[in-house]
């Protein structure tokens, strides 16, 4: 059987550091314990889910030579990492093996086998597991897996909902396989959620899937960035909501300032797929939703105000990389004197960060958790 190296995998272009990787044990373990299920799938017959930087598509197409692996990833950088990592492995032809598809029943229709590395969050484990069980073959299996300090009984108890048999394999290398079988009949997607909230006035409606950070609630940091938007460079014509998540610094700021053109972008799809519904349950026409990775298609100098609430950490490890990453992407695509403003925990004192990648930077508030500041395109 052929060999595969997970350790050549690289995560490029999202951040790399000593201490993230591209594979972990879990995907080994997947791939292992679902290898006579996989080579019984037939052509088309396997879905990968959640497939972080590549390791399951590629173990998958280069150990058993399988073609038309459909794929849903929800990061647009773990997109990018894939394909790359493909390239890399030119000399096996990887290239063609596999096909990027959005969360639907293109994505499930027929399959057999699903290799899914199972997320953090239960309601988008949920909703995982709900499309597989409406979309999918009656006869399909799904192997979610983890690394056991991010894996709770409650895991469980969600692919329950969806499925008849649910049963863990052994542990290896602090990791662990869930495989979930005969799907109950008459299953359904999970529907878009959605909550109106009255603060800020005069309120929005938030929508929000299964992924998308923080769900159909406004997260605190993003509350306190909107206290604060009312000193944004009056005379603005387009402004970036970088990192949009569910669209609620779109959605405020296109009613506060309709004379914008205001593009929210974000690299999840759960988060574009979120945003999209924010701005069409509250009639907003001035948005424009994309998904991209650290506004990598965006012009340099194309934008007059760009708008962020970063991460501040990559998957299960606290990290700075994202947020620079993101600091240097607004340099470059913010105007001469554009301004990007930023709020942030107040303990990560991003200020010199901020100036190294835009400019002059001061402060605009500060209490007990987070720190607003604002940044000027040199």
């Amino acid at each position: 059987m052929p060999e595969f190296s997970f350790d050549a995998l690289r995560r490029r272009p999202d951040v790399e550091a000593d201490n993230l990787f591209a594979a972990d044990a879990s995907d080994r373990l997947i791939l292992d314990e679902a290898l006579g299920a996989l080579e019984a799938a037939g052509e088309r017959g396997v879905v990968v889910i959640g497939d972080s930087y590549g390791a399951l598509t590629l173990g998958a197409a280069a150990v058993l030579d399988l073609h038309g692996i459909r794929v849903h990833q929800d990061s647009r950088a773990g997109e990018l990492a894939l394909a790359q990592n493909a390239r890399r492995a030119s000399d096996r032809d990887l290239t063609g093996r596999f096909e990027n598809l959005p969360l639907g029943p293109e994505l499930l229709e027929g399959a057999r086998v699903v290799l899914m590395q199972l997320p953090r969050s239960l309601a988008e484990l949920d909703e995982l597991a709900h499309a597989i069980a409406a979309w999918a073959d009656p006869a399909i299996v799904v192997y979610a897996g983890g690394r056991l300090k991010h894996m709770t009984p409650a895991m469980n108890e969600v692919l329950e909902r969806s499925f008849g048999r649910v049963t863990a394999t052994l542990a290896r290398q602090k990791s662990r396989v869930l495989v979930a079988s005969e799907p109950h009949p008459h299953a359904e997607p999970v529907a878009m959620r959605r909550e109106f909230q009255a603060d800020p006035a005069p309120g929005l409606w938030v929508c929000a899937t299964g992924g998308a950070f923080a769900g159909t609630k406004i997260d605190i940091g993003t509350r306190f960035l909107l206290e604060h938007l009312d000193g944004l460079r009056p005379d603005a014509r387009t402004a970036v909501d970088l990192g949009c998540g569910t669209g609620v610094l779109s959605a405020y700021l296109a009613r506060a300032r309709p004379e914008l053109a205001v593009i929210a972008t974000d690299q999840s799809a759960a988060a574009v797929e979120s945003a999209r519904a924010t701005m069409e349950a509250n009639g907003i026409h001035n948005v424009e939703v994309v998904q991209d990775d650290a506004l990598s298609t965006f012009d340099d100098g194309s934008a007059d105000l760009v708008l962020l609430n970063p991460p501040f950490h990559q998957g299960s490890t606290v990290h700075a990389g994202i947020a620079l990453k993101l600091f240097q992407a607004a340099g470059r695509v913010l105007a001469p004197g554009g301004e990007l403003w930023t709020v942030f925990n107040s303990h990560l004192a991003y200020r010199s960060a901020l100036q190294r990648a835009v400019g002059e930077t001061r402060q605009v508030a500060r209490n007990a958790k987070f720190t607003v500041m604002v940044s000027t395109k040199r």
